[in-house]
């Protein structure tokens, strides 16, 4: 058998993009490949999406599947859906 990470990579994740961020990356959604971590994901969406993005991504939060993205270690699961959400201002 391979190694359980060439596995994740074959799939597909989903990333929905919110706020300032769908505005950064000028889609609501776009999709990158299973097995990134979450350095490779910032990584893939900057290159794809340009410095403004890049910039939203420093201060971003991460949910996949929902549960906050934490350990920046974990692969993305192939089938699961990123969240991308910026600082939002409150009061």
């Amino acid at each position: 058998m391979g190694n359980p990470v060439d596995g994740l990579a074959s799939g597909v994740v989903t990333v929905r993009f919110f706020a300032g961020a769908r505005a950064a990356a000028g889609v609501a959604e776009t999709s990158v490949a299973a097995g990134l971590t979450q350095d490779g994901f910032v990584a893939e969406l900057a290159g794809r999406h340009g410095e403004r993005l890049a910039t939203v991504l420093k201060a971003a939060s991460f949910l996949v599947d929902g549960v906050a993205w934490r350990d920046g270690q974990r692969p993305l699961p192939a089938g699961a859906e990123v969240d991308v959400l910026p600082p939002f201002a409150g009061g």
